[in-house]
């Protein structure tokens, strides 16, 4: 069945009178408006929301419904222009600001509103209080049918209330893994002394912006049911595809350089998720120190406890001489590999001497899988990759590197922050 918003012939429609083909144009428009009022932080980003603020025109079509996750380390980032910008340019805006869980649940329908929520912070952080429908709401809206159970109405019976709705979360810090999992994630920064965006006045900027909006609408509404049977080829796998493909959707209806220039901005942005969450995760910050320190020892069978103590502590770019209250020791260090199922063990050393010790195979299928060797060669664009630790299933060991560990050796963990 195709959805509602006509046969997707491509015909004109509306008063903007935009056809598939004028789409490029129409979306280089919203580019350069978005660029005017908000400085991100690279071209990708740029390309990024607004191919996300395009297919919000089309979301009755989708089957994922991705969130924009605009988070920045402090105040004056710009997070709340970007939803200024938002506001004026998706379809059916709703701003949740004390907004009642209630309200959003009985709005939400086939043609779902698009969720703007500012100070996200307050919903998913320690001032949360009892925003729990709210959080519950924005986890589960992602995917289609996934409706929240209530009880409704003066006869009180169970009822099923639509959850899918794409949605952009603003505020200090990142999001819980529940939403950064699913979501296309604007990393704001400070405006250097010299960067320069137009003033957003609503005399004169509302008007610009909400013209694009109805050319948007005007262009993307009879292609609903074109973009509803679209399976494009995504260079991601897994939730990461789930969450860019109705960008990668709004690209190819577009056309011209779109296709292959949203396809760049999803690669680009998705590892530098990996990336981040590499640096931001200390237990993987502990397994990628501890391979530098193998390799220092020329990849030596075993190192003892000590001599790994001592190599992770010297290091003064590391955190580990601060951990605790006296630094890492052999009680940390173990409890912190013990969810790898990796552990010290008794071994012997040429000498004839018997230490506890940490056999580096042991650390081989950890390594493979949670920190890849840098060295491996990144995929060129339309390859595919596994970005994202996308539903507990961890990427595969990449080829010419590091081997997987002994047979009948421990299972790898599920994924940790």
């Amino acid at each position: 069945m195709v959805p509602d918003g006509g046969s997707g012939t491509g015909d004109r429609a509306g008063t903007g009178g935009e056809t598939a083909e004028e789409g490029a144009a129409l979306l280089d428009d919203l580019r350069a408006a978005i660029g005017r009022y908000v400085v991100l932080p690279s071209e990708e980003v740029l390309t990024a929301v607004t191919l996300w603020v395009a297919a919000s025109h089309i979301q009755p079509a989708l089957q994922h419904a991705p969130r924009l996750a605009v988070v920045g380390p402090t105040k004056g980032c710009g997070k709340s222009r970007v939803l200024d910008v938002l506001h004026e340019t998706v379809s059916r805006p709703m701003m949740t600001v004390n907004t009642s869980p209630a309200v959003v649940f009985r709005i939400i329908g086939e043609d779902p509103p698009t969720l703007l929520v500012d100070e996200a912070d307050t919903i998913f952080g320690p001032k949360a209080g009892d925003k729990e429908d709210l959080r519950g709401l924005l986890n589960a809206g992602h995917q289609r049918n996934r409706p929240a159970w209530r009880i409704s109405g003066p006869e009180h019976k169970p009822t099923a209330f639509p959850t899918f709705a794409m949605a952009a979360l603003a505020g200090i810090g990142d999001l819980p893994d529940t939403i950064m999992d699913r979501a296309v994630v604007l990393r704001m920064q400070k405006r250097k002394p010299g960067e320069k965006v137009a003033p957003f006045r609503s005399r004169h900027s509302v008007p610009e912006l909400n013209a694009l909006r109805d050319r948007l609408a005007a262009w993307l509404t009879p292609l609903r049911g074109t973009a509803h049977r679209l399976v494009p080829p995504m260079p991601v796998e897994d939730r990461a595809a789930d969450t860019w493909e109705p960008l990668v959707i709004v690209a190819d209806l577009a056309g011209g350089h779109w296709p292959a220039q949203a396809r760049a901005a999803c690669l680009a942005m998705t590892r530098n998720e990996v990336v981040q969450d590499e640096q931001t995760t200390l237990k993987t910050r502990l397994l990628r120190d501890i391979r530098r320190a193998f390799e220092q020892q020329g990849d030596r069978e075993a190192l003892r406890s000590h001599d790994l103590l001592a190599a992770l502590i010297q290091d003064a770019e590391a955190p580990w001489a601060e951990y605790g209250t006296k630094g890492l020791n052999a009680y940390h260090l173990a409890n912190l590999l013990r969810d790898f199922g990796i552990s010290p063990a008794n071994h012997r050393f040429e000498n004839g001497r018997q230490a506890k010790a940490y056999a580096r195979n042991q650390f081989l299928d950890a390594w493979a899988r949670y920190c890849p060797d840098p060295a491996q060669p990144i995929p060129a664009a339309g390859e595919t990759v596994v970005a994202r630790r996308a539903q507990g299933k961890p990427p595969a060991p990449p080829s010419g590197t590091l081997p997987i560990g002994p047979p009948g050796g421990p299972a790898g963990p599920r994924p940790t922050r």
